[in-house]
């Protein structure tokens, strides 16, 4: 394939990226453990880890797991957002011969089962504010082994209040019962005199299992092998260093993860290249609190802040962004959704650093395509391939179309899953025989290989960088007693992107958009609740009877045109 996009590479950004250096994740941990051994790698609420001392957890951690008897390979779930135990347990999951299940801790029971079920995990680290959840289907699951957290486990003295006011002043954590689990304190003081085995991990075992809803509703689990990711962070650092270089020499580099390490993006760039690189990472573990983010992030010298559109334009229009010094950001990148052209050049006039758009999906671990870093502004494009990923742009057959038509975005490289896990039809039906992975998402590219996303193919709604299948939510709506059918498609949000609108034909005539919220409430998470609901007395459909989201889809665009 004639890769002619190079010819567009900042200078010294090479073509291709050699991954042989690394056996393993585990080896690529255990170099940066070593390397920076004294430095800080985690902050969390004025908290410091160091390197050191998430080799020495992580390696407790490891041994503990292996003493509960399971085999290599065995997956173990993570539901927890960003605390200083997330990073440590990745590590200790890894180290010990596992395979990392992360799990979204705002998950409804219903889809938190399905996840659990869906893997086969043997065990779960959660954090007390979420257990009340998994207290709820653990015993319809294959969880044998339960490790609760809480916010202070690794704060010292002060966790003892931060678990204080989380608990009792701001009534955090729900009550719950789940008995023969393990308190993460406990575990550690358990696992004091335990030896961590060394385990054979090679580039070509399961890593960890991404959870994604693919091209259809049923959430399933994109294999992401140790080279996978090892590949793209290794992508991220040939791409990403002619930023993070320019400018004086900066001692440790500064990363805010305010992304969640469980959505793919935060945990390539921030949990594994971070490390890679010997960053300090500044874990926010809610970042919907902006004023509260503000302050955190007025506490740092920023170098580096990965994000989706909505945080940044959540950031810029708060008043007090504008106070911080902003002067130290270098690399900017925004990624899980479009990044809008409003926030990008607000972004710039606030920060004087661009935001460096990218594309990728959970398949491929994320990053496929980005904007150079030395840009100078928002081009509102998707980029370019990065080292050692080629993109073709498909016709419905199969054949690349001609430069500037569109087609369908397929990505080929070290970085593209091995599969879905125990789905081979699904595999196969995004796969084409010589290695490209089908993205569902209508590009064209141009002649320096630049290429613009203009549809979907698919009829995923993309929230705030969070893929929402229609199937799951109608499925869930589809059951309530007093819906006769429903459809749902995205439409567009001046905050989140696009939001979920709700088109139902009653049963019960009595029925209430209230009433149905509630219900959506009970069994999807946040960002898959229906923002509008529309009752209509029937929906479009075709000859056999499939209902056509399209022409909703098309309606609302004449509508707003209308207007």
């Amino acid at each position: 394939m004639d890769k002619f996009w190079l010819k567009s590479y900042p200078e010294g950004v090479p073509a291709e990226i050699d991954c042989t250096p690394y056996r393993s994740l585990v080896h690529l941990l255990e170099e940066a453990f070593q390397k920076y051994g004294a430095r800080n790698a985690f902050v969390c609420m004025g908290k410091y880890l160091t390197y050191a001392e998430v080799d020495q957890l992580s390696k407790k951690v490891a041994a503990w797991l292996q003493s509960r008897g399971m085999q290599k390979g065995a997956r173990v779930a993570i539901m927890m957002p960003n605390i200083l135990q997330y990073p440590v347990v990745i590590a200790a999951i890894l180290r010990a011969g596992y395979v990392v299940v992360n799990v979204n801790p705002l998950y409804t029971p219903r889809e938190l089962e399905h996840q659990l079920n869906d893997s086969g995990a043997e065990a779960i680290f959660v954090l007390e504010n979420f257990a009340t959840t998994l207290q709820q289907v653990l015993t319809r699951t294959k969880i044998k082994h339960v490790v609760v957290a809480t916010m202070g486990d690794l704060m010292g003295a002060k966790g003892l209040m931060v678990n204080l006011v989380v608990r009792h002043v701001k009534k955090m954590v729900p009550e719950f019962l789940l008995p023969g689990s393990t308190p993460f304190k406990r575990l550690l003081s358990e696992a004091s005199s335990m030896i961590l085995k060394p385990i054979a991990t090679t580039q070509e075992d399961v890593a960890f299992l991404q959870y994604t809803g693919g091209t259809t509703g049923v959430s399933k689990g994109a294999m992401l092998s140790h080279r996978n990711v090892i590949a793209n962070v290794l992508q991220a650092e040939a791409w990403l260093s002619p930023g993070l270089d320019k400018g004086p020499k900066i001692e440790q580099l500064v990363f805010v993860c305010a992304l969640p390490l469980y959505h793919i993006f935060a945990l390539t760039i921030c949990g594994v290249f971070g490390m890679r690189v010997g960053a300090l990472n500044l874990l926010i573990p809610n970042p919907r609190d902006i004023a509260g983010l503000i302050k955190e992030l007025s506490k740092y010298q920023i170098n580096t802040f990965p994000a989706v559109n909505t945080l940044y334009n959540a950031l810029v229009n708060h008043p007090d962004f504008s106070k911080l010094d902003c002067s130290s950001y270098r690399v900017c990148v925004g990624g899980g959704m479009a990044v809008q052209k409003a926030v990008a050049d607000k972004w710039m006039a606030a920060t004087g650093c661009p935001i460096i758009e990218g594309y990728g999906l959970s398949e491929t671990s994320p990053i496929a395509c980005a904007n150079p870093p030395t840009i100078a502004a928002y081009n509102g494009s998707i980029g370019l391939p990065i080292p050692s990923t080629e993109i073709a742009i498909l016709d419905d057959a199969g054949n690349p179309v001609a430069l500037g038509q569109a087609g369908e975005i397929a990505i080929r490289g070290p970085q593209v899953m091995m599969g879905y896990w125990n789905r081979p039809a699904e595999t196969a039906s995004v796969m084409t025989p010589d290695g490209f992975f089908k993205s569902g998402d209508i590009g064209v590219m141009d002649e320096r290989g630049y290429t613009k996303i203009v549809d979907r193919k698919k009829d995923m709604i993309l929230v705030s960088g969070f893929n929402v299948y229609p199937n799951e939510v109608e499925g869930v709506v589809a059951e309530h007693p007093g819906v006769l059918e429903c459809a749902c498609i995205g439409v567009p949000d001046e905050h989140a992107g696009e939001v979920v609108k709700l088109f139902v034909v009653r049963k019960d005539p009595s029925l209430t958009s209230e009433e149905l919220m509630a219900y959506c409430k009970e069994q999807l998470t946040g960002y898959k609740r229906p923002k509008y609901i529309e009752f209509r007395s029937e929906l479009p459909k075709t000859n056999v009877g499939k209902i056509l989201r399209r022409e909703l889809r098309d309606e609302k665009v004449e509508q707003k045109k209308a207007a």
